[in-house]
């Protein structure tokens, strides 16, 4: 990541106003155009979604989320957690 300028991970919490199926389908729909955005899972639990992305530091990501993710359909509030330590990152699933 730092090699392409994409130094802080974040996950946001994200809550949509609606929990239907039009609304489900244009978050995610607008979800998959953002290239900065690595994962999106929707959950159950407090909150709609989580979202895996990667940005350049602290400053693109105020960009991002003022500009891009409290825009995309339906959010109506985000939940912002940056990492600090990358204790374990794989993609290797035991057989």
């Amino acid at each position: 990541p730092a090699l392409v300028g994409r130094d802080l991970l974040i996950f946001v919490e994200v809550l949509l106003d609606r929990t239907t199926g039009d609304v489900f389908e244009a978050f995610a729909e607008s979800v998959r155009r953002q290239p900065e955005v690595l994962e999106c899972h929707m959950v159950a639990g407090g909150f709609d979604y989580l979202i895996k992305a990667r940005v350049a530091d602290m400053d693109a990501y105020r960009a991002f989320l003022g500009d891009v993710l409290v825009r995309m359909p339906g959010v109506r509030e985000t939940r912002t957690y940056a990492v600090l330590e990358e204790v374990k990152s794989t993609t290797v699933l035991p057989l």
